[in-house]
């Protein structure tokens, strides 16, 4: 089976773009079957459901969705097999972009687009750095020009990724991503393989439900700004 990784920005087109290429898929003889990974709420899984496919919603709540998505991995991977699939495909919340879903050995994509800024493609991280496709999208609304400029600040994060370019609403350029995906390395488990990206590190005690502010209530993994004229409380 081939295990798809997606992830992004929140509304950079991940589950439109998805759509498109899993109708083609489809189209093409190919069993597929689609899990998304979300925080709070999330409407997407009807939009896979729409398509006719298999399709499993797994909410972090008070969790990072990234750890929650690894945590879950070999649960999602069994599910799929179970399904007899060909592709699964797992589409991750973006949140904080320091987090990044890429496995070794599985195809990795990320999606980011054209209007999100030009800053975009270096603060989003392993996210980019990491993935072996990225989908660009949101090009309608921008000038060539623009296009451009983002297209190469995303090359220069990620040079060796390949860079496609899709309509979220038309599914212009979603044949060429769908390829991709159907000639994706296959595996057969999930035993051996690895994060492309560590997570980052610790617990603090806002993690596990601290709400009061102040360095007296603050444990575990703490980093603190170096701000001049300013005393760190230990």
């Amino acid at each position: 089976m081939k295990l798809i990784t997606v992830a992004g920005p929140p509304s950079s087109g991940k589950t439109a773009v998805l759509a498109h290429a899993i109708r083609r898929l489809l189209a093409d003889g190919e069993r597929v079957v689609a899990a998304k990974i979300d925080c709070v709420e999330t409407s997407d899984g009807r939009i896979y459901e729409s398509l006719g496919i298999p399709v499993t919603v797994g909410l972090s709540a008070d969790l990072c969705p990234d750890h929650y998505y690894v945590a879950n991995l070999e649960e999602i991977f069994s599910w799929a097999t179970g399904h007899n699939a060909d592709i699964a495909i797992v589409e991750t919340a973006g949140l904080c972009h320091r987090c990044a879903p890429a496995i070794s050995g599985c195809l990795a994509i990320a999606v980011v687009d054209n209007l999100s800024g030009i800053d975009t493609p270096a603060k989003i991280g392993p996210v980019l750095l990491t993935a072996d496709v990225i989908v660009i999208t949101k090009g309608d609304i921008v000038s060539q020009a623009e296009r451009e400029v983002f297209r190469q600040r995303v090359r220069s994060v990620n040079h060796t990724a390949r860079i496609l370019e899709l309509n979220g609403l038309t599914g212009r350029g979603a044949v060429q991503l769908a390829r991709v995906i159907a000639t994706a390395e296959e595996v057969a488990t999930l035993a051996d393989k690895n994060l492309r990206s560590s997570m980052p590190a610790g617990i603090c005690s806002y993690c596990t439900g601290e709400t009061r502010i102040g360095s007296a209530f603050q444990l575990g993994h703490v980093h603190k700004v170096a701000l001049p004229g300013v005393n760190r409380q230990e």
